[in-house]
């Protein structure tokens, strides 16, 4: 079929898509073109929960041959956080030899509008969503979710916000017209007269560096907005995580290629084990944009040395939530029970700190002390981790042993108010499963102070006593100025205490959630709704999604001429 039908077939197929995200962002309502649960799948082509299953086990073992100029070698070494080994291999690449491939597309694919990018992208997307429960698989078996996570996050959440990502894009570029006809008046003399046009040019090569516990989730935005901005796109999976990022390539690829352009806008890089090239490829000179979710050491590396590229990171922060008055308690502490024990706290936006006054909070129930309130919340988090089945489901698996190891530490910072256990998972003995710790620490203590004010990435959190609600809002602040956060929350029936949060999170740019007692939970965004981090505080520079996440991606190159 000739190029030229496939892209107008394209337009046909994803343009209504595209205006539903084009009004979904400018509304901020709900909507989303991909289905959460796992039984809508399985018609039209996609593939269903059996053959998703099948597919992925028939990946185990195998050779993942992209295809790309300048594969020297092929690596690989996964193995699951739930103790089994994948077995896949990966292209390692020359990068003297991948990287001008690349940039040989840009030209056809830059030429080729906002409008047409933005459905090639879509039909990319679209192809990874009919094999969702394949993904599924593939980030539960990296990032240690559990499956229904993995599904969820790993699937359509992922994909929302991968399209999200476009046509964010799809705004920026079409904001300034193709054509202008510019005529100033001269008085009596003829009027000056130019026919300007105006092109969106991308930057060069993005490079988006994957995390282990979000691969899909982290890694769409800053693929999509690059591609869709006319970038060709490197990515470098987290060594542990590269299977979901490798078959989203290998899609890419397919849906490029079929539409007439380079596949090799593009491409993967895996590494051998201790590489490191992740820092090489950041500093080469065709690397103009480079996406990166993980540590805030290596963040800061890559803002103070990339000097090349536009860097947008998300690293780490001190999450807190304060605790002053409720009028649902048994919702509150349903609430953060869940919050804290989804995927084992190793989420970015998993709450850290519990901001409580010491001389206890109102509730619905009458008044509850400090240790009343910490040792409820403890009695909730058991009860919901009580049956194991239900645990599993949602701790998954600890990823690495790293979270293990502070996990195991966090014990001896302070009293023990909610003590970790080990959870056997029948179907995958290898697992490693354990439940949160809650651990008791005294705001006044410069010993104490120096754990709640650094981040323990993993299923740790701290009760921290405060003095009142005023103390813990000038806590809450400087833990956000100081440490940054991705979320905030805040129980209080208090008007004053609640503008005093409110206005310590406008000041320092972080994303506030109040009185949460239902289903929606402070460590869970939506996509087209919700943005993820702010790019306001030490957390992250940049938030999924808005302009300046797109914008600065390409610009706008005007050629003028007589008229």
């Amino acid at each position: 079929m000739a190029a030229e039908l496939t892209v107008h077939q394209l337009i046909a197929k994803h343009r209504p898509t595209l205006d539903q995200a084009l009004e979904a962002i400018r509304t901020r309502a709900y909507w989303s073109p991909h289905p959460e649960h796992p039984k809508a799948y399985g018609e039209h082509g996609s593939l269903d929960m059996a053959a998703g299953k099948a597919a992925f086990d028939a990946l185990l073992g195998t050779r993942l041959d992209l295809v790309q100029p300048g594969t020297d070698d092929f690596v690989g070494g996964e193995v699951s956080p739930y103790g089994i080994e994948l077995g896949v291999e990966y292209p390692h690449a020359d990068v003297d030899v991948l990287l001008p491939a690349m940039k040989a597309g840009q030209k056809a694919w830059r030429d080729a509008g906002a409008e047409i990018r933005a459905v090639v992208c879509l039909e990319i997307l679209k192809r990874i969503s009919d094999r969702t429960h394949e993904f599924a698989h593939a980030v539960m078996h990296t990032s240690g979710q559990a499956f229904m996570m993995a599904f969820q996050a790993g699937g359509p959440h992922a994909q929302d916000r991968g399209l999200e990502a476009v046509a964010y894009a799809y705004v920026e570029q079409v904001r300034t017209p193709d054509t202008a006809e510019w005529t100033k008046p001269q008085g009596k003399r003829d009027p000056l007269a130019l026919t300007k046009q105006f092109t969106p040019v991308p930057r060069g090569i993005g490079l988006v560096i994957g995390c282990n516990t979000f691969p899909t989730w982290n890694g769409y935005p800053g693929l999509f907005a690059s591609l869709a901005t006319g970038n060709a796109v490197l990515v470098k999976p987290h060594p542990r995580a590269v299977l979901p990022l490798a078959l989203t390539v290998q899609v890419a690829r397919d849906v490029l290629s079929e539409a007439g352009f380079d596949p090799n806008l593009v491409a993967l890089t895996a590494e051998r084990p201790g590489e490191g090239i992740a820092k090489t490829l950041a500093t080469r000179p065709e690397i103009r944009i480079i996406d990166y979710t993980g540590s805030t050491a290596f963040g800061d590396w890559l803002e103070a040395n990339a000097r090349q590229a536009q860097v947008y990171t998300e690293k780490a922060g001190v999450n807190s939530v304060l605790v002053e008055s409720a009028d649902d308690y048994k919702g509150m502490l349903t609430n953060l029970a869940f919050s804290l024990s989804l995927y084992s706290g190793q989420m970015c936006t998993t709450p850290q700190n519990l901001l409580i006054p010491r001389d206890g909070i109102r509730t619905d129930e009458g008044p509850k002390t400090f240790d009343e309130v910490v040792a409820d919340l403890a009695r909730s988090v058991d009860g919901l981790l009580g049956d194991d089945a239900r645990a599993n489901a949602l701790l998954g698996a600890i990823v690495n042993p790293d979270v293990k190891a502070r996990l195991e530490a966090a014990a001896g910072l302070g009293e023990v108010a909610l003590a970790s256990r080990e959870i056997a998972n029948p179907e995958f003995p290898g697992a490693v499963v354990r439940t949160p710790v809650v651990v008791k620490l005294d705001g006044a203590k410069p010993d104490d102070e120096a754990a709640y004010m650094s981040e323990c990435f993993g299923p740790v959190s701290f009760a921290v006593a405060v003095d009142s609600a005023s103390d813990a809002v000038e806590l809450l602040r400087r833990t956000i100025r100081e440490k940054g956060a991705m979320t905030v929350g805040a129980y209080t029936t208090d008007e004053e205490v609640e503008q005093a949060v409110q206005e310590v999170c406008l000041e320092e740019a972080a994303q506030l959630s109040l009185n949460l007692v239902g289903g929606v939970y402070v460590n869970q965004t939506a996509a087209f709704s919700d943005f993820h981090g702010s790019g306001g505080n030490p957390a992250a520079n940049a938030a999924l999604c808005d302009g300046a996440f797109v914008a600065n991606r390409f610009r706008v190159v005007e050629v003028r001429r007589e008229a």
